[in-house]
């Protein structure tokens, strides 16, 4: 069946509407996506004017756009560069590390151990308890988790970075969910074997203009910029970076109506029988004994989730814009 082989596809990552809608023909329009974790409600302010998408970016605006992002997440210019997305930088970093061993703390987001065995790399996922005693040339550590909202607190990052740098080794830190809890970020920390990643689209719900950072030491960074060549993104990029980092009225206010929006996403799955089990202000990670029949439920009523294979009894739910939570919460109350 159609339905049964697109669970098996979706477990790999969220997205993917248009296989969606090809297994369920009959689904109403348009798709409500919760598959991924992107605030559906987005920064909204100008884009690239029709002169800069005519010609090829400029320098200068992209060294703006890496000063605003610095400053917004307390680092340094010369150890902060723009990406075509996290995505970009996950892909590139077997290129610049050159290590022999890697430890992922998973489960997690699958792209951190896909690039670096596609690069030959000995890879290995280790549980959040193992951790601080690892030994790989490489530790990567997703913070806040992808799926599951699993928090390494800052304290604990620092500890760990300081002592990896002392060895000789390097600490990733893939802080795309960060802005759901800022105060545990340590993009700020000058520490020589630290790398951090940043995301754009997600918090600022504008994945499709796909921008992320690296922050790391200086001398990795201009590595970094010798591998992208001059334009390592696009004019939208360069103006709704810059744009929406300098918002920061914008970034509170959205802080508080996605906490809110969260809560009442849990209120609704409890009342659906879901467990809540981990999650962000973006997304809400919930356990059922049904997890495969919900999923194809709520793709027959044009909604589409994350199953997972690792954790076969849960489903990820996006938390949904204002206007969307009437059409989740019907869906919800028609499962029998």
């Amino acid at each position: 069946m159609k339905d049964a082989a697109f669970l098996t596809t979706a477990t790999r990552h969220g997205g993917g509407l248009m296989t969606a809608a090809a297994a369920y023909p009959d689904a109403p329009q348009p798709w409500l996506d919760l598959s991924t974790g992107i605030n559906p409600e987005p920064w909204r302010g100008p884009r690239a004017s029709e002169e800069a998408l005519n010609r090829l970016p400029d320098p200068a605006a992209l060294a703006a756009l890496e000063a605003v992002a610095a400053a917004a997440f307390g680092a340094s210019p010369e150890r902060t560069a723009a990406v075509a997305g996290a995505e970009a930088a996950i892909r590139l970093l077997p290129l610049l590390l050159g290590v022999r061993a890697v430890e992922v703390v998973g489960p997690t987001y699958g792209a951190h151990a896909e690039a670096w065995r596609a690069a030959g790399v000995a890879t290995r996922l280790i549980a959040p308890d193992q951790a601080a005693a690892s030994q790989a040339g490489v530790l990567v550590v997703v913070n806040p988790n992808n799926p599951d909202g699993r928090l390494i607190r800052r304290a604990d990052l620092i500890a760990m970075a300081r002592a990896r740098s002392k060895a000789g080794r390097w600490l990733v830190a893939d802080e795309s969910f960060i802005e759901c809890a800022p105060g545990d970020s340590v993009s700020d920390l000058a520490e020589p074997g630290l790398i951090v990643l940043r995301s754009f689209g997600k918090f600022y719900g504008l994945a499709g203009v796909r921008l992320g950072f690296m922050l790391a030491a200086p001398e990795l960074i201009r590595r970094l910029r010798a591998f992208q060549g001059d334009w390592p993104v696009g004019a939208d990029a360069l103006t709704l970076g810059c744009g929406a980092y300098a918002d920061e009225a914008w970034r509170r206010r959205t802080e508080a109506a996605l906490a809110e929006r969260a809560d009442r996403l849990d209120d609704l799955l409890a009342r659906a029988g879901f467990q809540i089990i981990g999650g962000t202000s973006l997304f809400r990670m919930a356990r059922t004994p049904h997890a495969a029949r919900w999923f194809q439920h709520l793709c027959r009523a044009g909604i589409l989730t994350r199953p997972f294979d690792h954790t076969p009894d849960a489903l990820r739910f996006g938390v949904p814009a204002d206007r969307d939570f009437p059409r989740l919460q019907r869906a919800l109350e028609t499962f029998g």
